[in-house]
């Protein structure tokens, strides 16, 4: 008996705490997975994340030309308000999964449990951290199918690509600490509205250049419009703002573990590093050498030799940004295709296909480049396929034509050259018609217009549009030696469309002597 009393008087002391601290991190977990499956049961967050996930596959088949050369430093920035719908729906939810227990008059009854307040509000804190994984996920899968196309240019950044899922992250542990401040399931839906519109603020301070802007945890990606330019102009501090944001997030989780009474060392401490994380990545992003950066932009915009490396590719030399020098080879066979129909010293002239970005105070903003003036210079932009070649096309017939690209600038109403130009892209373009409607600005295909360039666009008088419908009913191959023989004539300014029609063999439209657009 004596022995019997020395087992069970044996000191379990020392044991009992650590598999107590054991089980109540298991007991968290185990909230946090409920939470998580009682979040799965909301009708907004599976509708929105539905909604979510179908613009993005939407997106993804949509087919156009130019989404086969995608410009990965702008496609990881379109990732960021995508999911800006879900993300209200699970600060909303969040909230309320929050506050269930005072809906429902059971508060008192924890007072009878284990495990503290401040534990569960943890818990309710990592039910949102599945939400912020598949938003990664999406997120991942969106840019990956992006990046895996060859003609892909340019390269992403993990920091802009990191903001989607933080955001969903933060907005959830938001909900969280509001319901531990303001318990009312009114307040998420009041404070949705000055939110929104301190989102649309701060991403306008950020795009007119102020710094301030960066300090709101997320930015609308406003879309100026402009084309892309290469990714160490655009200035972003991605990854200081992705730091900021994640020391936010962990800065939200401390307030509301210590409002729920969690005031132990360990969350102090973390409270301690995620301010100290959070001040951090606000500082790393303000700007260290603005004016660096504007001299890098203006010397991309105005003197873009500087900063390009070229390529000799047959008789042209192809210049570009180097995110860009994938694409020169098919920038060649535009070229090499237009010249073929060439005649005279065009058929063997050397270009420079020199790639130029507009610029102005800000960048991606829309803007028209003016024309180079110098002789055998094709202007070449940052967007590729699609209408974009036919267009280039467009521009590298007219400096084989009249030398130099602004040739677009003068009057070219009754004038031989304009015919030239545009037979070299359409008698070399496997569907010339439809390209020829495309290229038109009105997508007309008849009558005046102005034909898309890189630059300046051209004029296209109504008999100067009759005279290339009639050209293309005829062969092309004769049509082409007819241009070749008579090229002198055809690239001469004195030249008018009825001589123009008369020595290729079509007929003179009636008001081809008249000039009126």
């Amino acid at each position: 008996m004596s022995a019997a009393t020395m087992t069970t008087t044996e000191p379990a002391t020392a044991f009992a705490e650590p598999a107590r601290e054991g089980h109540r991190v298991r007991a968290v977990l185990a909230l946090a997975r409920f939470e998580v499956r009682e979040l799965l049961l909301q009708v907004p967050l599976l509708l929105t994340f539905a909604l979510y996930v179908g613009f993005v596959a939407l997106r993804l088949m949509h087919r156009d030309g130019m989404d086969d050369y995608p410009v990965l430093n702008t496609v990881d920035r379109q990732t960021q308000a995508e999911p800006l719908l879900f993300a209200v729906a699970v600060f909303i939810c969040c909230n309320a999964a929050a506050l269930r227990s005072r809906k429902s008059q059971t508060v008192q009854q924890f007072d009878v449990l284990a495990m503290e307040p401040w534990r569960r509000t943890l818990a309710h804190v990592l039910s949102v951290v599945p939400f912020a994984a598949l938003t990664a996920l999406v997120v991942a899968v969106e840019f990956a199918r992006e990046a895996l196309k060859p003609g892909a240019i340019s390269h992403g950044s993990v920091g802009e690509l990191a903001v989607a899922p933080l955001t969903v992250l933060l907005a959830g542990v938001l909900g969280v600490l509001l319901a531990r401040l303001l318990p009312s399931s009114f307040v998420p839906i009041l404070l949705s509205i000055p939110l929104y519109l301190l989102f649309v603020l701060a991403s306008a301070a950020e795009d007119s250049g102020r710094w301030a802007g960066w300090l709101s945890p997320f930015l609308f990606v406003v879309q100026g419009g402009g084309d892309p330019v290469p990714s160490d102009l655009l200035g972003r501090p991605a990854g200081w703002h992705a730091l900021y944001v994640t020391g936010l997030c962990a800065v939200l989780t401390c307030v509301a573990l210590l409002r729920s009474g969690g005031r132990t060392r360990a969350v102090w401490a973390a409270a301690v590093l995620a301010l100290a994380v959070t001040v951090t990545g606000a500082v790393g992003q303000y700007p260290r050498d603005a004016k660096a950066l504007d001299t890098a932009r203006e010397t991309a915009a105005a003197t873009p030799q500087k900063v390009q490396s070229c390529e000799r590719r047959g008789r042209s030399t192809y210049c570009s940004f180097d995110e860009w020098s994938g694409v020169r080879s098919e920038w060649a066979e535009v070229v090499d295709r237009v010249q073929s129909a060439a005649g005279g010293t065009a058929a063997g002239a050397r270009l420079t296909i020199r790639q130029r970005v507009y610029i102005d105070d800000q960048v991606e903003v829309d803007g028209a480049l003016t024309p180079s003036t110098t002789p055998g210079e094709v202007t070449v932009g940052t967007r590729w396929g699609g209408n974009r070649v036919p267009e280039f096309a467009v521009g590298a017939a007219v400096v084989l034509v009249g030398g130099r690209e602004d040739m677009t600038t003068q009057d070219l109403c009754d004038d031989a050259r304009a015919v030239t130009v545009m037979w070299l892209v359409l008698s070399t373009d496997p569907t010339p018609t439809a390209t020829f409607q495309n290229v038109r600005l009105d997508d007309s295909l008849s009558g005046p217009a102005v034909v898309l360039a890189p630059t300046n666009g051209m004029s296209l008088t109504g008999p100067q549009t009759t005279v290339l419908q009639e050209l293309l009913k005829r062969p092309r191959a004769a049509m082409t030696a007819r241009v070749k023989a008579h090229w002198a004539q055809l690239t001469s300014p004195r030249t008018t469309t009825a001589q123009a029609a008369r020595l290729l063999g079509v007929e003179v439209p009636k008001e081809a002597e008249k000039c009126e657009e």
